[in-house]
């Protein structure tokens, strides 16, 4: 997690999937059917840990793959699941660079897939489908700390 005071960097999406293809927001909304209406949601940056590779390091990586931003960890703020794997949310620090849209995110930019960098309030987590939603709470007690 990349913070500037009272706000956290998060990844806008959207993504609609095609006919066909297996949608897991759709199925974790309980929607039945082909076709995917399109899921508007909002994440924190990160990604899978590679083989070999410490969830340290991964955050520290997908920090730089996603945004360009490189970082330091400050401490691991809180664990939890994502999509049924385990997930560490870290605080950085030592952060440089402008935030940019890179990487496989960049890539795979489109109509029906879509990413955007952005700064978020604790207050704009609903609105902007924050997910997963059990990063509510401890995001925004480190925010109004």
């Amino acid at each position: 997690m990349v913070v500037d005071g009272t706000r956290v960097l998060v990844i806008k999406r959207f993504l609609r999937r095609a006919p066909g293809v297996t949608c897991h927001m759709c199925v974790g909304a309980g929607r039945q059917g082909e076709r995917c209406p399109g899921h508007h949601y909002t994440l924190l940056p990160g990604g899978h840990v590679e083989d070999g590779e410490s969830p340290e390091n991964a955050a520290v990586r997908e920090l730089n793959e996603e945004t360009t931003l490189t970082g330091t960890i400050d401490r691991l703020l809180f664990s939890g699941s994502h999509n049924g794997r385990p997930a560490f949310y870290f605080l950085m620090r030592d952060i440089n660079g402008t935030p940019l849209l890179s990487g496989e995110e960049a890539r795979k930019h489109g109509p029906d897939n879509s990413f955007e960098l952005r700064w978020a309030t604790a207050a704009e987590f609903e609105q902007l489908n924050l997910y997963p939603a059990d990063v509510y709470g401890p995001l925004t007690e480190l925010l109004r700390s």
